[in-house]
């Protein structure tokens, strides 16, 4: 791979690495108001619907740390 090419992936790395850091941003917050949430609130359709929104977001960040995987093995390292 030629230094151009090599130097626009590590460009998509950056970036990349700005939004798993928002996207964990955004989890932490909507785990702290799930916590905050009465435990009887927590059992509830929107305690669930923000459970699953978690998961959803955890998922975001693993697959962002994937794909920062993947550009790594393209690039040889």
């Amino acid at each position: 791979m030629n230094k151009a090419r090599r130097n626009r992936i590590m460009d998509v790395q950056a970036e990349l690495d700005e939004l798993k850091q928002e996207i964990d941003a955004i989890l932490a917050e909507e785990q702290v108001a799930l916590d905050n949430l009465p435990e009887s609130l927590q059992e509830s359709e929107r305690g669930q619907a923000m459970g699953e929104a978690i998961e959803a977001l955890e998922s975001a960040v693993s697959s962002c740390e994937e794909v920062d995987e993947y550009l790594c093995n393209a690039m040889g390292e």
